[in-house]
């Protein structure tokens, strides 16, 4: 792996399958399948060494969430709001993030894989050691983040909202995009390709002539 990839959740060898959503309920250790949380709303909810699949959590509301090396796979999180919540060595395998909203949050150690995060918001976050691979953040918001060690791989960003965050040594290159908004003072160093460099001079209004 190279350095400051996002480091591996450390779960569990048994689990159990104990949860639901209330406020300042600790869960360690649960594996859940195939259920539906959508709609609900907790506060100050932790989980901890967890592995959920295919969970389903359409508009639910969790503030100041707290999840620590826990996997989610093939779960709809679709418009889930999680503002200011904390991630610590999470994985978000092929999941439906469309809207979801993780402004104002923390996120270390975290890889997004193939996932729908259309319209997602990342605003505001402290991103650090975060990788995003194959995922689909059209139309998303990365309006005034901060990150350390930020990985997008193959990703589609066409749209993407990268106002007042500093792109300095952040790589591009291998990403699609048809338009995108960066700050003119905040690209100094930003990494991409040939035809990136004219899509960004074009938004930036920039006239180039043959």
């Amino acid at each position: 792996m190279k350095k400051n990839r996002p480091a591996q959740p450390i779960l569990p060898g048994h689990f159990t399958n104990d949860f639901y959503l209330d406020d300042e309920a600790t869960f360690e250790g649960i594996e859940i399948n195939e259920m539906d949380y959508s709609y609900l709303t907790a506060r100050n909810l932790m989980i901890r060494a967890s592995r959920m699949k295919k969970v389903t959590m359409q508009r639910t509301r969790l503030e100041r969430v707290e999840c620590s090396n826990v996997v989610f796979e093939k779960c709809d999180l679709s418009n889930l709001d999680w503002i200011g919540g904390s991630f610590h060595q999470v994985i978000f395998d092929q999941c439906k993030l469309t809207g979801t909203n993780f402004a104002e949050s923390y996120l270390r150690d975290c890889r997004f894989t193939n996932c729908v995060s259309n319209f997602a918001s990342f605003s505001a976050t402290n991103l650090k050691n975060v990788q995003f691979d194959h995922c689909q953040l059209n139309d998303s918001e990365f309006f005034e983040s901060t990150w350390k060690h930020l990985f997008l791989e193959y990703n589609e960003l066409t749209n993407s909202n990268w106002m007042n965050t500093k792109m300095s040594g952040l790589d591009l290159s291998s990403n699609e995009f048809e338009r995108i908004m960066l700050s003119q003072d905040r690209i100094k160093d930003l990494i991409v390709n040939q035809e990136q460099a004219l899509i960004i001079a074009a938004g930036l209004g920039i006239k180039i002539v043959d």
